[in-house]
């Protein structure tokens, strides 16, 4: 005869830290860059910045588009990389020249 199984040891628990970072800490910036050109009025690219990047205002758009015209480059917006090629490709098709540098 056999005897019975003896008591089933527990399961070996190990304790997890969840700790919730923001997107900004798990996602590195990147920065799309607005650069001159001889081809773009002013009023079209301020219109392309406003329709490409939700996230300015009329005041911003101006300021970056001035930027952009006196120093041939401008920050348009840091964020995650992906969101960055969107706005690249959104000025893209408005005939602008943006890049995107890691921050």
């Amino acid at each position: 005869m056999t005897s019975p199984p003896g008591p089933t040891p527990p399961a070996p628990t190990r304790d997890l830290e969840v700790r919730e970072r923001p997107l900004s800490e798990t996602l590195p910036p990147y920065v799309v860059v607005l650069h001159n050109d001889d081809h773009n009025e002013m009023g079209h690219v301020v219109r392309a910045l406003l329709a490409s990047v939700p996230e300015l205002d009329t005041e911003r758009a101006m300021a970056i588009m001035i930027e952009a015209h006196l120093r041939g480059r401008a920050e348009v917006i840091a964020c995650p990389l992906e969101r960055a090629e969107l706005y690249r490709d959104r000025l893209d098709s408005f005939g602008l020249t943006a890049t995107i540098e890691r921050a």
